[in-house]
């Protein structure tokens, strides 16, 4: 057995249930019971951050071609981080911030890392 998960089973702690680069990161997990015996996991309800969590680090101007993906990579360094840009921007629908020619997408710091502050 992995020593790690050894460790873990015998202290009573369970891993995560996702990486810490994923989006449900610390969110819990729970099970429900249906009526006919099966048990359904499922993970708890995540709601969006608040914008003002985000310290902004610039603002581009989405074109034609741009895809979400793409942007998080060149922005963020991971294409699989492109929730980060939906977080930061306040999205329910990843689409939706690519969706129009000339409308602006901020790129942000991670949640709760502070920026610089004009002039300091």
């Amino acid at each position: 057995m992995d020593p790690v998960q050894s460790f873990l089973q015998s202290n009573a702690l369970a891993p995560p249930a996702f990486a810490p680069t994923s989006r449900y990161y610390g969110i819990a997990t729970v099970q429900m019971t249906q009526p006919d015996g099966r048990t359904v996991v499922y993970v708890q309800r995540r709601f969006l951050p608040p914008t003002e969590n985000f310290a902004p680090l610039q603002v581009i101007t989405i074109s034609a071609q741009d895809r979400l993906d793409n942007i998080a990579a060149r922005y963020i360094g991971d294409p699989q981080q492109s929730w980060r840009l939906c977080d930061s921007n306040g999205a329910m629908q990843p689409e939706a911030l690519v969706n129009n020619v000339g409308a602006m997408l901020t790129i942000t710091l991670p949640e709760g890392v502070p920026g610089v502050v004009d002039g300091q």
